[in-house]
C-alpha cells in the first residue's frame, strides 16, 4: 500500500496564496505610507509552523529599498489586518523582501539580445 501524502504542504501553499491575495488588497487599500507606491506581491513563503512568512514584492514606481523598509515597518499593521481576514490560529510574522527576478530576467534578455546582435554582425 502506498504511503499517504501529508496534507500539510498543500495547506501551507493555500495559506501562502491567501496571504498573498489579502496582502495585495490591504497594501493597496489600507496602507497610507507615501514611501509605498505601486507594489506587487509576487510570492509568499510560509514556514511549516506558520510563524514566519517571507513576502516577495516588486515596485512599479519608487525606490525598492525604501519601500522594503516601509513595508517591514508596517508589518505589524499588515499582520493585524491579516489576522482579521485569515481563519488560522497563527498569523505569521511578515518579512518583506524585494524580488529581483524581473530585473535579472531583463538583464539576461539584454545580454542575449547583445549576443545575437554581435553574432549577426560577424556573419
Amino acid at each position: 500500500m502506498p504511503a499517504k501524502k501529508s496534507a500539510a504542504p498543500n495547506r501551507s501553499l493555500k495559506v501562502a496564496d491567501q496571504i498573498q491575495r489579502d496582502l495585495t488588497e490591504i497594501i493597496a487599500r489600507e496602507l497610507k505610507d507615501p514611501r509605498v507606491g505601486m507594489v506587487t506581491v509576487q510570492a509568499v513563503e510560509v514556514t511549516p509552523d506558520y510563524a514566519h512568512a517571507k513576502v516577495f514584492f516588486t515596485v512599479l514606481v519608487g525606490d525598492p529599498a525604501e519601500t522594503q523598509d516601509a513595508l517591514n515597518q508596517a508589518a505589524g499593521f499588515l499582520r493585524n489586518h491579516l489576522f482579521k481576514r485569515l481563519h488560522i490560529h497563527t498569523v505569521p510574522t511578515l518579512h518583506f523582501q524585494f524580488d529581483r527576478t524581473t530585473e535579472r530576467a531583463a538583464d539576461m534578455n539584454a545580454l542575449i539580445a547583445r549576443a545575437v546582435a554581435s553574432r549577426s554582425k560577424d556573419d
